[in-house]
């Protein structure tokens, strides 16, 4: 299937189950495979992660391969911002650290897998069942991200101030932002990623961030409100590089025709 937003919904027309599970299965596929990856990982060595790395690397071309080419780059924004804060975070400010290093300290599958999380956020927040559920579904994100922040902070066995402040961003994102939908789809994945990723300890948080200032829980409560700003980078920059990417091949392809002779 391709991302596309759905036809307006009156919010009481019943959806037939096998249609919205038809428009939500690539997202499930997603989720099924980051769990697949993880429940694999923490029992190979580096060579059987740099395997999970190429099939991850395969999964994420073979879903992009039939969507527009607007969500192709979003996802490809998304890659390369992802991938530039990992190999910050992890090997450099060692604000989380992996189980195996990988490359340069940060597993090969962890770029492509991004790319696979954001994927799977959009087709949540594309389907109709999110937008029949719209109104629900952002209170409840609210609702229990807030929830969760609260037990971060006073109850979880590692303090959680991080998560509190990334519930934050979620509010915001969630207030103001274009594809709030986007934004819901993201809570869900990446909060099933980060519980199941550190139950398997695939990775660890560190306690403290790099000024030792803030604590961080393991994971962050609320690590859907951190994401979120890949999503945005990914929203709002994609469309200017389509609209770029157009100009700058339209002069290559007008430069490259011979001009022809007005006085022949």
């Amino acid at each position: 299937m391709t991302v596309t937003a759905p036809a307006a919904l009156d919010g009481s027309r019943p959806l037939r189950a096998r249609a919205v599970l038809v428009e939500i299965a690539p997202a499930v596929a997603v989720m099924a495979w980051i769990t697949l990856v993880l429940a694999v990982d923490h029992r190979v060595d580096a060579t059987g992660q740099l395997a999970l790395g190429v099939a991850t690397w395969a999964v994420l071309i073979g879903l992009l391969s039939r969507q527009p080419r607007l969500v192709r780059v979003q996802v490809g924004v998304v890659v390369v911002f992802a991938s530039l804060i990992e190999y910050t975070f992890a090997p450099v400010l060692g604000v989380y650290t992996y189980r195996l290093g990988g490359v340069a300290g940060v597993p090969s599958f962890v770029p492509p897998g991004h790319g696979l999380v954001y994927f799977a956020a959009l087709v949540l927040g594309g389907s109709a069942l999110f937008h029949q559920w719209r109104r629900l579904l952002i209170v409840m994100t609210l609702v229990l991200g807030g929830a969760y922040a609260m037990w971060g902070l006073l109850w979880s066995p590692q303090p959680d101030a991080l998560g509190a402040f990334w519930y934050l961003c979620l509010v915001g994102f969630l207030v103001f932002g274009r594809q709030q939908l986007v934004y819901v789809g993201a809570f869900v994945v990446v909060t099933y990623l980060e519980v199941v990723g550190t139950h398997w300890g695939v990775w660890r948080w560190s306690t403290v961030d790099p000024t030792g200032l803030v604590s961080i829980g393991n994971p962050p409560s609320v690590a859907a409100g951190g994401y979120g700003w890949f999503d945005l980078a990914a929203i709002t920059l994609a469309p200017w590089i389509v609209v770029k990417w157009d100009a700058i091949a339209s002069r290559i392809k007008r430069s490259a025709v011979p001009a022809t002779d007005s006085t022949q």
